[in-house]
């Protein structure tokens, strides 16, 4: 392993977590062809020891370099390095021209044969979704006279009928005011890329939540921002720590999840989103509330949006009909000043010329018949019931020492390991046993999340919560117990 003498130290100061610096160090060792094709990489608990790092850092960093084609796991065999272009062949390194600082995303998250309880995905169950409501929604779009007009291109603002029902409901609400517009997207996902777009230039800081949703983080990254991670606690995001950021670092924006964050759960209490929007109005810095949780509330009183708090327009509001209804329609919208929505019009001018109007025609029929209120009445009956199956479970069969959050809404649970438990070592083991979460190196900004693991509950019904809960608590267990005894827990497959 000659190679590994080529490696520098990791930088523990950095911003940049160790796992993408020791796989930019190895790829670029691959790149060079100081790794051959055909090189055997140390199985990760043997480069864990060698190097003085984490298991689960060698794991994430092997992660990314198969997923670009550099190394290929052999079940048994080990980890190799795959075929390079011939020296002196000309070729495109799409290796090199698609690198970036993205961490590893659940969709890439190894699966097992046995798996079959799956924590992972944030969202609905598919076994509520009212498909003959849905059908005679469709159908009644499809019978309209002005059925061709909706298939035509449109505006990128969104179909307009349903702009216009947004926007009159969020002007009742009291969240839109004189100064604000609202535009349709492609749920809340495409309204954080197009403010991206709008708002962030490369090294531009932008403050986020810590730990916090990978798709945010990774998109961020992805623009060239700098992430400054804001804690995120039982009451959501640390205000008083981000007063201090704010007006330390000025950044373009800040993103808060106001109500059951991704992926805490935690909810921004009252005297706390006031006194966030204080700190953000005296440092002059943007407010995004992304609120696509907010209509999942199971118990407990809602609170007044950011949006509906903020008398100096500056704050922007993102919310989202996926959680509550059909995540494949992608449907979202975003409120705030005009001049702003001005913009992200443009950008999605720019982007995809317009949404996808018979979705949204669609969504709008669904909405007005009245069949998406009885739904959501079903979602937050049966996301009550799977809340307090996770709770009940995690008290039950969790081992002493591990805490875990009490959302009131929402669709996760967070939960920390008694130390010194590593949640990304102990997947291998909890997959080999039929169940699979997020360990929470995906969420981690800048402080390490490792003893940290998310329960995305909603797609799971009651029982398979126990189940999955009751066989994570005896893994869990196993490994306290393995390491109470001085033991080596058994090597998971690289």
């Amino acid at each position: 392993m000659l190679w590994m003498m080529d490696l520098d130290p990791l930088n523990h100061q950095s911003e940049a977590p160790l796992y993408r610096q020791l796989y930019e160090q190895i790829a670029q060792q691959i790149r060079s062809g100081r790794m051959g094709r055909g090189t055997r990489l140390p199985a990760t608990r043997e480069l864990a020891g060698l190097l003085g790092l984490n298991r689960a850092t060698i794991s994430a960093a092997y992660e990314i370099l198969e997923g670009e084609g550099l190394i290929s796991g052999q079940v048994g065999r080990g980890s190799f390095v795959t075929l390079q272009p011939e020296p002196g062949v000309a070729g495109v390194d799409w290796s090199t021209l698609l690198e970036r600082s993205d961490a590893p995303l659940a969709s890439h998250l190894p699966a097992s044969g046995r798996e079959a309880i799956r924590f992972v995905m944030s969202q609905p169950s598919r076994e509520l979704f009212p498909l003959d409501a849905f059908r005679a929604s469709c159908a009644a779009v499809l019978e309209r006279k002005d059925l061709a007009d909706v298939l035509q291109l449109g505006s990128p603002s969104g179909y307009e009928p349903l702009r216009r029902r947004l926007l009159e409901e969020a002007r009742r609400q009291g969240v839109a005011g004189v100064g604000d517009d609202l535009m349709v997207t492609n749920g809340c996902q495409q309204a954080l890329d197009l403010l991206g777009r709008v708002l962030v230039r490369p090294g531009d800081p932008v403050a986020v939540e810590d730990p916090v949703y990978p798709g945010l983080k990774n998109l961020l990254a992805g623009m060239g921002a700098q992430l400054l991670g804001i804690p995120v606690g039982a009451d959501g995001v640390d205000v008083e720590v981000a007063g201090r950021v704010l007006a330390r670092e000025r950044p373009r924006f800040l993103v808060v999840t106001s109500n059951f964050q991704n992926p805490t759960g935690a909810t921004v209490p009252l005297s706390s989103r006031r006194a966030l929007l204080a700190a953000a109005h005296a440092s002059g810095v943007p407010v995004i509330e992304n609120d696509a949780y907010g209509e999942l509330r199971y118990r407990g009183d809602a609170l007044p949006s950011l949006k509906q708090l903020d008398e100096r327009g500056g704050t922007v509001l993102l919310r989202s009909f996926s959680k509550v209804s059909f995540p494949g329609l992608r449907v979202g919208w975003v409120v705030g000043p005009k001049p702003l929505i001005e913009r992200l019009r443009n950008a999605k001018e720019a982007s995809d010329l317009h949404t996808d109007q018979l979705s949204q025609a669609v969504l709008l029929e669904f909405a007005e018949s009245g069949r998406l209120e009885a739904h959501r009445a079903r979602v937050l009956e049966a996301g009550a019931q799977r809340l307090a199956a996770t709770l009940d479970a995690c008290r039950e069969y969790l081992p002493a020492g591990a805490r875990w959050t009490q959302p009131e809404g929402g669709m996760n649970v967070w939960v920390r390991l008694p130390a010194p438990l590593d949640a990304g070592e102990l997947l291998p083991r909890a997959q080999k046993e039929g169940v699979a979460y997020l360990p929470g190196r995906y969420f981690e900004v800048a402080r390490r999340q490792s003893g940290a693991l998310r329960l995305s509950f909603a797609g799971l019904d009651p029982e398979q919560i126990r189940k999955g809960l009751e066989i994570l608590g005896r893994v869990v267990a196993q490994e306290i117990e393995s390491a109470s005894e001085g033991l080596n827990p058994a090597p998971a497959m690289v």
